[in-house]
């Protein structure tokens, strides 16, 4: 028998209602997650495999990304490592003009004229410097050559704009020193190897290590009082007429 359409759609109105009436009471709570359960893990799965699927597609653009950033942060640290060299060549300048403008202060009844090294003698058994300076800036061939810690050399040859310092560690170098406090005398002599010696010390002098080493003006080459350096060590024997 076919029932009214009235009466079939009264019946879905009821159903839907008490369908709504136990949802909203809680009763349908355990059946829903039983129905929906197959659908939520099948979700899961898509969601996971789409996260995977759009991590691997965009993997290769990230490694380009961080290779690029890797070769930006290389190229700054290259360039403030130069910086940094710079300043400190800078700093070292400056550290030497200031020593040369004291030493230039202490010294000022001579007068003097500021020049970079800019080669060496290539022999290993010379001993020579080249500057910048030269007889256009009133430089002359024996002329003693200091810088801030005292005697360095004399000029041995010039040109107009260079001149060629022979160092005090040459082997033809023979300067008359004294030493102080004790105030004795001596020969300062270079060598091969660049070491230097004082000889023909008296063997009654009291020279000690830390004593300090002057020109003392004898024979001309150097003008008196000039600072060379200091006593290292002391070699006496009762066999020899001086001491070294």
């Amino acid at each position: 028998m076919k029932l009214p359409r009235t009466f079939q759609t009264a019946a879905l109105a009821i159903l839907i209602i008490g369908i709504l009436l136990l949802a909203l009471g809680g009763y349908l709570t355990p059946i829903s997650r039983i129905a929906f359960s197959p659908f939520i893990s099948a979700q899961t799965w898509l969601a996971s495999r789409y996260l995977a699927i759009r991590d691997f597609m965009t993997a290769p653009r990230d490694v380009v990304r961080l290779a690029q950033l890797n070769e930006q942060l290389e190229a700054e640290v290259s360039r403030l490592q130069a910086q940094i060299i710079e300043l400190q060549q800078e700093n070292s300048e400056l550290e030497v003009l200031s020593a040369l403008l004291d030493f230039a202060r202490t010294h000022s009844e001579n007068e003097y004229i500021t020049a970079a090294v800019i080669g060496r003698d290539i022999s290993p058994f010379l001993h020579y410097v080249i500057i910048n300076r030269g007889s256009d800036d009133g430089l002359r061939r024996g002329m003693p050559v200091v810088s801030s810690q005292g005697l360095v050399g004399r000029v041995a040859a010039v040109t107009a704009d260079g001149a060629r310092v022979q160092l005090i560690t040459d082997p033809d170098t023979a300067i008359n020193v004294r030493i102080q406090p004790s105030g004795a005398e001596g020969l300062l002599e270079g060598s091969i190897t660049g070491d230097i010696t004082i000889g023909a010390i008296p063997q009654d002098a009291n020279i000690n290590n830390g004593d300090l080493v002057l020109t003392s003006g004898l024979g001309g080459n150097y003008p008196p009082d000039m600072l060379i350096g200091q006593i290292s060590g002391v070699r006496q024997r009762p066999v020899e007429l001086f001491q070294t």
